[in-house]
């Protein structure tokens, strides 16, 4: 006798008894990722009007070579899609936190480059970043 398949969207009516705690950990994850980064958010805006995803940019941007990153290269290294990175890129370029130019080695691509602004900007938020992660991580 054949069983039917559960429509798509509807749970099947039983599970494998060995999945439920791997998803379970998958949502337990999934929250505390969630919970972390709306107060790390949260925190980077009231202190530093930065925005995560600011922060992230400009993180990558300081720890790369001299301060110095093409954007392709940048963009690999983030959780951000290819339009949010650019996004963040202009947002902190405004700012006079990064400053674009043709990069010297091929002139198809563009290099990203911390200012002193920036350098100084992000030392105080990544004091915050840590303290949060250190409060819900630690």
């Amino acid at each position: 006798m054949k069983t039917e398949e559960p429509l798509i969207g509807e749970p099947p009516t039983t599970g494998p008894p060995a999945e439920e705690p791997l998803v379970e950990r998958w949502r337990d994850l999934l929250s505390q990722y969630s919970r972390v980064a709306h107060e790390l958010d949260r925190a980077l805006q009231a202190a530093h009007c930065l925005t995560m995803s600011d922060f992230e940019v400009l993180d990558r941007l300081i720890t790369a070579d001299h301060c110095k990153a093409r954007i392709h290269d940048l963009v690999g290294d983030l959780h951000l899609s290819q339009s949010a990175s650019s996004r963040a890129i202009a947002r902190l370029e405004k700012c006079g936190l990064v400053e674009r130019a043709m990069c010297e080695l091929d002139r198809r691509g563009v290099m990203v480059t911390a200012t002193t602004r920036g350098r100084e900007l992000h030392a105080q938020a990544r004091r915050t970043q840590l303290a949060v992660l250190a409060e819900h991580l630690v």
